[in-house]
Order: C-alpha cells, then structure tokens, then sequence
C-alpha cells in the first residue's frame, strides 16, 4: 500500500525505504531531491515550499495507483516549510518486481509530482526571489 504525505518535518530516508523493502520485489528504485546552491548561474539560498496539502496528497495517490494497481508500491513525501541548501525537499520511491519497472515508475512519480502536484517553491537567490513549482 502506498505511503504519501507531505510535511513540514525533515524527511528521514531509512524508514521510507523500510516501506519498499518486501520479498515480492526484486527492485527498489529511489530519488532524493535536495536543495542546490546554483541552477546554472543563479545562486540559491534557501527554499520556503508550500503546499495545498489535501489536494496535493490527493493528486499524489491518483499518481500512486496505477502503479500499485501493477503490482508496485510508492513512497512519496514532500517536505513544505523554509528548507536550507542540502536539506531533502522530496523522497520517492518505488518497489517493483524487476528494476526496469522500479526506474520507470519512479522517474513516472518524481516527474508527474513536478508538473500535477500543487506545490510551490520561493526561491530566494542572491539578487532576488522567485516562484515556480
């Protein structure tokens, strides 16, 4: 069953990973975004994240349950709140029974979760703030 939330506390990787592991799968794929420094010549200094939390757990799951409907399993957390440079912004993981399906489901969720989910970043650079998603 999948796991999905999204959070003010610091994400904490293990017990994510702990929710994949299960004899049925022979393929644990996981991506882990962070809070980098420079995006080409833009420098970051810190993040805040906010979020419709209700809506964005519900979008989460429509991501989550064609995947589980094939036989997988989707840990996501998304991290809201002011967030430093390295600090976890997102988990996603994904089990599956071979790692070909556990890579591409992943890389499904991470970028469905960018272009779906309602979650907003303030970016605060060295020479000004800026929003995306």
């Amino acid at each position: 069953m999948y796991y999905l939330r999204i959070s003010d506390a610091p994400i904490e990787v293990a017990p994510l990973y702990q929710k994949l592991v299960d004899p049925q799968f022979g393929g644990i794929d996981m991506f882990i975004g962070t809070i980098r420094q420079w995006t080409g010549s833009i420098e970051t200094k810190r993040i805040d994240y906010t979020a419709y939390h209700g809506m964005a757990e519900r979008q989460l799951e429509k991501i989550a349950q064609p995947i589980e409907a094939q036989g997988g399993r989707v840990v996501v957390v998304h991290r809201t709140g002011q967030l430093a440079l390295t600090d976890i912004a997102v988990f996603v993981g994904v089990a599956a029974p071979h790692r070909a399906e556990a890579f591409k489901w992943c890389q499904y969720v991470i970028d469905t979760l960018k272009q779906t989910v309602p979650i907003w970043k303030k970016e605060y650079d060295t020479d000004k703030v800026r929003w995306g998603n």
